[in-house]
């Protein structure tokens, strides 16, 4: 079959934080891809805000790099799928994976295989598609080299790959510093040999397939990325697999449900380093984005309109974790971040707070995440959100808030399957990285947690691994309780492993809450009197409101308290002159604490400028006549 020489078509996969978009970087500078007077961020493939903040690739992003082989040869197109490292936002992964003819495996050389590696690599594998392993951060002073070498393999072996996956080449690198070598280099140095990336393109050029096609067959192209152009409308992402595309032209849109319609290509772009640049032509293997079709959705193909043939839609993983997002209920919906004067006033202007403008939202949402899904629920204001984990309905909340929107999410819960006549749920395969000294805290904490350990290796450096096989259950709440027991020195990483039978109730969260029994202003006095009831989460002047969750109790019930109470008046001393040396300052928690924090019958009320933790039901009398009448069944 005819083969294109001039493209390569490749994926970068990993764990999170093992370098992939660094690597990227130093692939794209070293390609010539920008000027030298150029200024250039760190991680440029992360464009996002929250991927900057938070330090990890949220979207599959694609870029090119035009490479001049040494020989003098013609130039050769490397397409690159920079793809996340968190399974939660596995759909991107899957999307990436079928853009591409093979994949480029990064580990690091400290840390070796970890669960999120796993992940990446099961679908690589899965899709038969060859793999480069390279071996990231040598430099590092507690790398190990040999010793992941041989873990990567293990992983091979347990992940069922056949022998020529298993023949895979290694490439030792320093992304960081954009050397690589396929010579190994000592423990803890960059690679001798070598001062550029030059061997890592060699083997990808050499071990990436070139796209094979059929010069008789028909026009095929799948769709497997969602953009937006304020000019250009909805934008698709797609590779062609056989045929040509050419701007201008009609062709057959095969839709999901089998439906044609034949529309026409009015713009063809091709990506060149970070841009998107006009086009004429997209030929086989090509990943290229075109516009002009306004209602175009992931997986659908573009066709030969005389003879069209669909490409098979893609699927991803089953959602895992579900929560509630609904339109903001609390007194202060709308009100800003104090409630007061005239700033609140401005701000209710941007502010999105009708049901109607949650649910475009999060059906905008659904257009381009195809692991998402969104139920309805018994009230018209609230939906049902189910996602691959907390930290991707996370993630959604976070990109809501920053464009205005109030929300109400609830606790996140596990989405359940019934197999054989019995409800099965999802688990977990968590590895936790902890010094010796904590080992009995974590194996106590996951105890509690019904998470039974499968494997424990010491590497001799102070440093031990434990693997557990824990409910999906039993890791919400747990992040925050699991740093503090370790004194922020533990890493935990956990990966869907599957449904087994329910594990049945657990409690993971031992301590009440300390609810405000009435609205008001924070004051100084009533938080120096409460701070020994427990640890408080507001700051003096913080307006509150009956029902809103202004601490956690240092016993297991839930206390409502005046923390509004103001010192009166007397003949001896002023009531303005409040003593904040005494105060204890509170603790803050993030988004993902909130969540991870609420119980039951709690929700965490979402605005631009604030994140609250609230009771379901506000009013004091009517929460004790619930809890009553739950009792007594």
């Amino acid at each position: 079959m005819p083969t294109r020489h001039d493209i390569r078509n490749v994926a970068i996969v990993a764990h999170v934080d093992h370098g992939k978009t660094t690597i990227v970087d130093a692939m794209l500078k070293q390609a010539g891809a920008f000027a030298a007077h150029q200024q250039l961020d760190d991680r440029m493939m992360d464009s996002n805000d929250l991927e900057r903040e938070k330090g990890i690739t949220i979207l599959a992003k694609n870029t090119a790099v035009k490479y001049h082989p040494k020989d003098g040869g013609a130039p050769i197109t490397i397409n690159i799928i920079d793809t996340p490292g968190h399974a939660d936002f596995g759909g991107e992964v899957e999307r990436g994976l079928s853009m591409v003819d093979a994949v480029v495996l990064l580990v690091d050389a400290s840390e070796g295989p970890l669960p999120q590696t796993r992940f990446v690599l099961r679908k690589a594998l899965q899709q038969r598609k060859p793999v480069i392993l390279c071996i990231n951060k040598t430099d590092r002073p507690d790398s190990r080299i040999d010793e992941v070498v041989n873990e990567t393999y293990d992983l091979f072996l347990d992940l069922d790959a056949d022998e020529d996956q298993i023949e895979f080449p290694i490439v030792y690198a320093c992304g960081r510093d954009g050397i690589a070598s396929l010579t190994k280099p000592e423990n803890g140095t960059v690679p001798a040999d070598s001062d550029s990336l030059e061997p890592f393109f060699s083997a990808i050029l050499e071990h990436v397939p070139a796209p094979v096609y059929d010069e008789e067959a028909p026009l095929q192209a799948h769709v497997t990325n969602l953009d937006a152009d304020n000019f250009l409308g909805r934008i698709a992402l797609l590779r062609v697999e056989q045929g040509e595309l050419r701007k201008g032209q009609t062709v057959a849109w095969i839709k999901r449900d089998g439906t044609i319609s034949n529309v026409r290509i009015t713009e063809l772009m091709m990506t060149e380093a970070l841009t998107r640049k006009p086009a004429e032509v997209a030929g086989p293997g090509d990943i290229c984005a075109v516009a002009g079709i306004p209602d175009i959705m992931i997986g659908e193909t573009l066709a030969d309109p005389e003879n069209p043939i669909a490409l098979p839609l893609i699927t991803v993983d089953q959602p895992a974790i579900s929560m509630t997002i609904g339109t903001n209920t609390s007194p202060l919906v709308g009100r800003g971040g104090t409630g007061k004067g005239a700033d609140a006033k401005a701000a209710v202007k941007n502010r999105k707070v009708t049901a109607r403008q949650v649910k475009d939202r999060l059906d905008r949402e659904l257009i381009g995440n195809v692991s998402l899904r969104v139920l309805d629920t018994e009230r018209p204001d609230a939906w049902e959100v189910q996602g691959r984990g907390e930290l991707a309905l996370a993630i959604l909340v976070e990109q809501m808030r920053r464009e205005g929107f109030e929300l109400t999410i609830g606790k996140p819960q596990v989405v359940t399957k019934e197999v054989d006549g019995k409800v099965h749920e999802p688990v977990e395969r968590l590895t936790v990285d902890v010094p010796e000294e904590h080992m009995g805290a974590v194996t106590q904490l996951m105890g509690v947690r019904k998470g039974r350990m499968d494997n424990m290796s010491n590497h001799g450096s102070g440093w031990v691994r434990m693997e557990f096989v824990v409910p999906s259950r039993g890791l919400i709440g747990f992040r925050t309780e699991f740093l503090t027991n370790t004194r922020g020195t533990g890493i935990a990483h956990s990966i869907h492993e599957g449904h087994e039978p329910w594990f049945g109730t657990l409690t993971t969260r031992n301590n009440g809450s300390l609810v405000a029994d009435r609205a008001g202003a924070v004051t100084a006095f009533a938080m120096t009197n409460l701070q020994e009831r427990g640890v408080l989460f507001t700051d003096p002047g913080t307006e509150v409101y009956e029902g809103m969750i202004v601490g956690e109790n240092s016993r297991s019930d839930d206390m409502d308290v005046n923390i509004t109470k103001e010192k009166k008046l007397t003949n001896m001393r002023s009531s303005s002159a409040d003593s904040f040396e005494a105060i204890v300052p509170p603790r803050k928690l993030s988004l993902e604490q909130s969540l991870e924090f609420c119980r039951d019958d709690e929700c965490v009320e979402v605005t631009p400028e604030a994140v609250r933790i609230r009771k379901v039901i506000l009013d004091q009398n009517a929460r004790g006549r619930a809890s009553s009448r739950a009792k007594n069944g």
